[in-house]
């Protein structure tokens, strides 16, 4: 294989500030900062090239409509995982449940939605 996954990158108002809630969500570092326009996040310990980053990217435009791609998170405890990402300043905007799996729709603080699921029984 010629390529592989350099990391996800969010289009985003003000990548600085939305890094500091994806960080503290995610529990990652910033490990590059591009004069605020690119901001890459990693877990701490991690190098860029180890493990995929998250980008922030400055554009000039509002989010608009829903989201062609997304994030998802999967955790033993959802309930209380999305009460502490609605603590950092997330939204829950609904729920969905298929057999054997469950989970929360929530957006960031700039509005990007991800999920975040937990396997049921």
């Amino acid at each position: 294989m010629t390529i592989h996954l350099g990391g996800t990158t969010i289009d985003c108002e003000n990548p600085r500030a939305l890094a500091e809630f994806w960080a503290a969500a995610m529990d990652y570092k910033i490990s590059e900062d591009y004069g605020g326009e690119f901001v890459m996040l990693l877990p701490e310990g991690s190098a860029l090239g180890e493990v995929p980053y998250l980008g922030l990217q400055r554009v000039p435009e509002k989010r608009d409509g829903k989201n062609r791609a997304h994030l998802d998170f999967h955790t033993e405890d959802r309930l209380a995982e999305v009460e502490r990402l609605v603590g950092l300043g997330a939204s829950v905007l609904g729920e969905e449940k298929i057999p054997g799996l469950t989970w929360s729709v929530l957006a960031d603080p700039e509005g990007n939605e991800f999920c975040v699921a937990s396997s049921t029984e």
